[in-house]
């Protein structure tokens, strides 16, 4: 009698593929002048040498969590529960915020190419760190199969880079 009460669950996906968050050139991890990146101790994924200092969303989903102090990462959450990190340059947690201006919080609902953070290259690079970019998919999230890397070395907003494939 009261069918349109119910909710209807969302519907199962096999795998979904991420776009670029940051235009400029995608590298591998093992040039990520940290081993925590580079040795893949965190997850799989691509490195991007930015061209500009814009981070804008891989697909449509959730910020499940920015970090507040140092502004230098994100996590977003896909509608399917995978999480991605996003980690704009390698020790910035040492600039405590400073040159990173985020667009997004905590629990924010997001849309595919909506921006969520600029950050200022040349102050990074001022500073003497290196503004690689991390973009990974942590570990240890069980509804994972496994993840591709798509292949290609221009990062933009509309190529995919990433295919994260679920399990059945």
């Amino acid at each position: 009698m009261f069918k349109w009460l119910k909710k209807k669950a969302a519907p199962r996906i096999e795998e979904f593929d991420m776009v670029a968050p940051i235009k400029g050139q995608v590298v591998s991890l093992e040039e990520v002048p940290d081993p925590a990146f580079s040795t893949k101790a965190m997850g799989e994924g691509i490195a991007i040498h930015p061209s500009e200092g814009r981070v804008t969303a891989p697909f449509t989903g959730k910020v499940a969590h920015v970090m507040e102090k140092s502004k230098h990462a994100l996590i977003i959450e896909h509608e399917c529960g995978v999480q991605v990190l996003i980690h704009v340059g390698i020790n910035t947690v040492s600039l405590k915020g400073q040159g990173f201006n985020p667009h997004v919080q905590t629990g924010d609902n997001v849309k595919a190419g909506q921006l969520l953070m600029e950050f200022d290259l040349n102050a990074i690079q001022q500073d003497g760190l290196p503004v690689i970019t991390p973009v990974i998919v942590p570990d240890g999230q069980e509804m994972i199969s496994h993840v591709e890397i798509l292949e290609g070395s221009s990062a933009s907003p509309d190529a995919p880079v990433l295919r994260v494939y679920l399990k059945a």
